[in-house]
């Protein structure tokens, strides 16, 4: 039986990795996202909205989109730096599950006439960056940094729910949706073992989604 030399093993091993992270990335920016469930829908409640609650929805959905694309990145970004296989393949599961809220907040977008936002490749790369040192500090503080990262989103959705326009029942049931998921991530996290991230690296990721939601929500 040919053995194989552990040193080429562990290079063919972060190759086979790198070009998954890259396929993430380009299928993230530039593919179309189906989606494995089906997009939340309200039965028996149509959404008729005006030409101006037509521009805030889109403006909030732009936000959401935005929001997936960087959940994408930052998942992708800790299961390349994580050395537990299994971590790894629970944050490769959530990062799946993260694309049915990218397929709807993409579909949803379309059915208001409007667009993803021009820096999505930005926000893609800087979320990689952050998710790829939080994974460098090691396991239990990159499940910290997703507990707070998914608490951070759920309170931001639930904001978007007292913003949305009160017919827009198809982007308040996929933001219900959205939330109730955001949720059960961080709790999913906690369970395997995350560190409660100190208040000062809190505050700075919530100023970072703060300038995130400001400009993606007019560009």
């Amino acid at each position: 039986m040919k053995v194989i030399n552990p040193f080429i093993k562990y290079v063919r091993t972060m190759i086979d990795r790198l070009l998954t992270t890259a396929d993430s990335a380009l299928r993230t920016m530039f593919a179309s996202h189906p989606g494995s469930q089906p997009c939340p829908t309200l039965p028996g409640d149509a959404t008729e909205l005006s030409d101006i609650e037509k521009k805030e929805s889109g403006a909030l959905m732009r936000v959401n989109h935005v929001g997936e694309v960087c959940a994408q990145a930052l998942y992708t970004a800790q299961a390349l730096a994580t050395n537990n296989e299994a971590l790894r393949t629970h944050f490769l599961k959530a990062s799946a599950e993260e694309t049915d809220h990218l397929a709807w907040t993409e579909k949803r977008l379309k059915e208001l006439d409007d667009r993803p936002s021009f820096l999505n490749p930005f926000w893609y790369a800087g979320a990689f960056a952050i998710g790829l040192l939080a994974g460098r500090l090691g396991d239990k503080v990159s499940l910290g940094f997703v507990v707070e990262t998914e608490n951070q989103v759920e309170a931001h959705l639930d904001s978007h729910l007292n913003k949305l326009p009160a017919g827009d029942h198809a982007s308040r049931a996929i933001v219900a949706q959205m939330k109730d998921d955001e949720a059960r991530h961080a709790v999913n996290a906690k369970d395997l073992g995350a560190i409660d991230l100190p208040l000062p690296v809190k505050g700075l990721m919530m100023v970072a989604g703060k300038v995130m939601t400001t400009v993606a929500h007019r560009i």
